[in-house]
């Protein structure tokens, strides 16, 4: 599973983007019917493109290739993309909206086109795409898919082929339920009750068996409480989530009981990181560690008087954490001990990460905003700047990035880029 994880504009702003604040309504809407078990497969659906500008600092048709490599060594400079593809991709900057699998990387959209890794070839296709702001979530060797219809499915899909190999329905009494967490038992999922005139003021937290698709669990959450923004994870007997409502929840994965709850401040409006007992929170000038059992604070971190934490990640057991002063920290995440902290990111005038990934002994983040943003690698020991990839089209659309520890896939608006490492 991959699902740890911004808004935002520059500095100290709070303000949330405006295609965050349609990511997170999203959830909502059944704008995309998913037509289930059809799998299309077209190797030329999508063409190499002139990968553009790396980090500004490569001009376009500076006569080196895609597919050259590129620098990667001291130079500053960005490699040269080994393949870029024109994709589907309808993302609204949430990080499980590009992900790696089985030898292929899948963007959020419609249709939804898993991309070989290697190439850039078309593997498969389905159709119907993806329900808008809903996940792309991977576990037990399975992508687990919203589904648009107003039934209560939920399908998997094998996402080396792109067949059919898993469905549940919550039944007709529930709307537009998504899956947001998995492990190896269980299917997580959030959906809609529906009213009889059709409305919906509340909604259900379910779990579905992860072998046969029956619901194990299903318990109706507070009046008040929202299924957009949300982000889970699972750690034994604890699934942990958040929401747009600034609800941080924990309940028992056997039974579906609430262990506790407690509000969280809006900053980076529900994004979390969990290490082996802990969940680890941003919230404003803290960065606060829970323990999952019983929500006893175990640690905590503060930033400097104007600055505010952002989105975390833990990655190899070391948690990484940035803030809007572009201070970039490596924490231990089991006791909240500093194991470094670089300002190369506000000495080279670079835009904060809202997402990492790591392959080797580099950090690579990938920024909401675009001028002196894009994907940027860092030394993963000492924060230092490597070099910074952008592909100089301006979109305005967040960046994305994943890693199959072969190659880094940047994502920028429709622009899927393979990156070596």
């Amino acid at each position: 599973m991959a699902r740890d994880g911004s808004p935002r504009s520059s500095g100290t702003s709070r303000t949330p983007s405006r295609r965050r604040l349609l990511r997170l309504a999203g959830g909502g809407l059944a704008l995309v019917a998913l037509t289930a078990g059809t799998v299309g497969c077209d190797e030329g659906a999508v063409d190499v493109e002139d990968p553009g500008s790396a980090g500004g600092e490569q001009p376009k048709g500076d006569g080196e290739k895609p597919g050259d490599g590129g620098a990667t060594g001291g130079d500053g400079k960005a490699p040269k993309p080994l393949w870029t593809k024109t994709t589907s991709a309808e993302t609204y900057g949430d990080n499980d909206e590009l992900v790696v699998a089985a030898g292929v990387v899948i963007a959020s959209g419609s249709p939804l086109a898993a991309l070989d890794t290697a190439t850039g070839r078309q593997k498969w296709s389905l159709p119907g795409g993806t329900v808008p702001g809903a996940p792309l979530l991977l576990g037990k060797d399975t992508l687990y898919l919203a589904d648009g219809r107003f039934d209560g499915t939920v399908t998997g899909y094998d996402p080396a082929s792109g067949k059919e190999t898993w469905r549940s329905r919550l039944g007709k009494d529930y709307r537009q339920p998504q899956p947001i967490a998995v492990d190896e038992k269980q299917v997580y999922v959030i959906a809609e009750i529906l009213e009889d005139d059709g409305s919906s003021k509340t909604n259900v937290i379910a779990a579905l068996d992860g072998t046969t698709g029956r619901i194990a669990w299903k318990e109706q959450r507070d009046l008040g409480t929202v299924q957009n923004g949300i982000h889970a994870a699972v750690r034994g007997r604890r699934l942990v989530y958040t929401d747009f409502k600034k609800n941080l929840t924990v309940r028992d994965t056997a039974t579906g009981g609430q262990v506790w709850t407690r509000k969280t401040t809006e900053t980076n409006y529900g994004f979390f990181a969990v290490h082996e007992d802990l969940v680890i929170v941003p919230q404003g000038r803290k960065l606060q560690a829970f323990d999952l059992s019983d929500g006893r604070e175990k640690w905590s971190l503060e930033a400097s008087d104007l600055a505010l934490f952002r989105e975390p990640a833990v990655l190899e057991d070391v948690l990484y954490v940035a803030d809007s002063v572009k201070t970039l920290r490596a924490v231990d995440p089991r006791s909240g001990k500093l194991l470094w902290q670089s300002e190369a990111l506000a000495d080279a005038g670079l835009q904060v990460p809202r997402q990492y990934v790591k392959a080797g002994g580099t950090l690579y983040g990938a920024t909401d905003l675009d001028e002196k943003g894009g994907v940027i690698a860092l030394d993963a020991k000492t924060g230092e700047v490597r070099w910074t990839f952008n592909d100089g089209s301006g979109d305005h659309h967040a960046w994305l990035v994943a890693t199959d520890g072969e190659r880094v896939f940047a994502l920028h608006g429709s622009k899927l880029h393979a990156l070596p490492v």
